[in-house]
């Protein structure tokens, strides 16, 4: 029940008119973003940081959330008219998806992702809304030495799974805790890493350093590696799915949403692997495996439902714990620290409109995007003639435009661009961008949580392996970076 009365007021929050104008703004442009090929939720997020720093809390998360359920539903229409994923977690629905469209069928491929997209993120937004108030409850009973060993386990879960290995993954992890020593220690007063520099001593700004892994890095790589020419295919009109195409797609947009929302809610790395889990069970379950690669509607109703199934999932522990589990929530993470707030059980007492505002925006902006999606797919479909050197030049010019605005400093602009060319030597070198974020943001939190615990424990570290909790949470810690190196050595 308490539950439900929070859920309210945040309908309450959320239904004035410049919040509800937030929502909209947020899911077309989450929409427009996962349509057009290299650009995400978490680089679009990223602009908007310093855009949304004036616009306050809760407008500012309602509108990214927005773009984070947006860019999930539109990453299919890339998927399918073109063969294109415009998000990572569409890759898996390009396979049956172009195959649609490529018979002609562009218009049922097209509404089963959009109506699978809406069932399994409004299964996923209730299970938000049920399981983050009792996680919070739980997490309140959290020490120092357990907070310590959780970050610990997103650390070694997010290295080990995000990119080629789990070497370059803890590379890209070492390197964001590097970046986030910069700077003065609260504690001694000591100047850390900043070579003499002035500029340095408050530390290196997460806007900054998301801004240009994501941003500057992804026009470079652009620019690098030009696009093939895609050829999308033709809609002609709109047609509903059959009779059969319902029959086909409801379990398995089910069955999508009870894989990507759990999956979502782990640190494994966002919408990757229950989008290819759901296309793997939807081909073992078929009554037609045959058809699967050659436009199978189960292939392309299953994978959408747990990536949006998922996004909602990677909200718990975001607002729950603190923990981001994709890119996207830890530049999410981000933004709360812009705003001077701290994710967590907390969060849910001290900002009760946030919180359940931001909930209540996700069923809003469903409903939003399901009426969007279905009958503007082909208007969607229009953006992908934008060419792409003009693309990049605005998201440059965006980019220098936001991160001189957050402290008036062409410093910050010159390490953007030197942060931007590391980006780009990283995809290059098929080194993960996520961890390092990941570490920036987390790395000073850790540092902070085992200084209080070895401080209540008069600098026994042993305090870290006795508690029952934190033991157990370093052995998974271990089993999540050890286990895939153990896996790949027997292959």
């Amino acid at each position: 029940m308490e539950s439900t009365s929070a859920l309210l007021q945040g309908f309450a929050v959320v239904l004035q008119d410049g919040n509800l104008l937030w929502a909209f703004v947020g899911v077309v442009l989450g929409t427009v973003v996962g349509i057009l090929p290299g650009i995400g939720p978490a680089l679009t997020v990223a602009l908007l940081l310093p855009v949304t720093f004036q616009l306050g809390p809760v407008g500012a998360f309602i509108m990214f959330a927005g773009v984070y359920a947006g860019a999930m539903y539109g990453g299919s229409t890339t998927s399918i008219l073109m063969n294109t994923p415009g998000e990572s977690g569409a890759i898996i629905t390009a396979i049956d998806g172009h195959r649609m469209a490529q018979a002609g069928r562009a218009s049922a491929a097209l509404a089963t992702a959009a109506v699978g997209s809406f069932v399994a993120g409004t299964l996923g937004i209730v299970g938000l809304t049920l399981a983050a108030p009792a996680l919070a409850e739980i997490a309140l009973r959290f020490g120092p030495a357990e907070y310590f060993a959780l970050i610990l386990v997103a650390f070694a879960t997010v290295s080990s799974v995000l990119g080629a290995s789990p070497l370059r993954g803890l590379g890209s992890l070492l390197l964001g805790l590097a970046l986030g020593l910069v700077g003065i220690d609260l504690q001694t007063g000591q100047a850390r890493y900043t070579f003499g520099i002035p500029n340095l001593l408050d530390g290196i700004d997460v806007v900054v350093v998301v801004i240009g892994l994501f941003a500057v890095g992804e026009v470079l790589l652009m620019a690098a590696t030009p696009a093939a020419a895609a050829t999308a295919a033709r809609v002609r009109g709109w047609t509903w799915m059959t009779r059969a195409d319902l029959r086909r797609s409801w379990k398995p947009w089910l069955r999508g949403a009870c894989v990507g929302f759990p999956l979502g809610a782990l640190p494994i790395g966002g919408a990757e692997i229950p989008t290819f889990l759901s296309y793997w069970m939807e081909r073992r379950l078929s009554r037609h495996p045959e058809e699967f690669g050659r436009g199978a509607i189960e292939g392309v109703a299953g994978p959408e439902a747990a990536n949006n199934a998922s996004a909602a999932g990677v909200l718990v522990p975001l607002l729950t714990l603190g923990l981001p589990t994709s890119a996207t929530a830890a530049i999410m993470l981000a933004a709360f620290q812009q705003h001077n707030l701290q994710p967590g059980p907390l969060l849910f007492a001290s900002q009760p409109d946030l919180v359940w505002g931001l909930i209540a925006s996700l069923y809003v902006g469903n409903v939003m995007l399901l009426v969007l999606n279905l009958p503007l797919a082909p208007v969607w479909a229009r953006l992908l003639a934008i060419p792409r050197p003009l693309l990049s030049a605005g998201i440059v010019l965006f980019a220098t435009v936001g991160t001189y605005s957050l402290n008036g400093s062409l410093f910050d602009v010159g390490l953007m661009y030197a942060i931007g060319l590391l980006g780009f030597a990283m995809r290059r070198l098929d080194v993960p961008v996520a961890p390092a974020v990941i570490g920036l943001i987390l790395g000073p939190l850790a540092e902070q949580q085992l200084r209080r615990a070895l401080a209540i424990a008069e600098g026994d570290v042993a305090v870290l392996f006795t508690r029952p909790l934190s033991g157990t949470l370093l052995l998974l810690a271990a089993a999540a970076l050890l286990i895939p190196w153990l896996l790949r050595r027997n292959r």
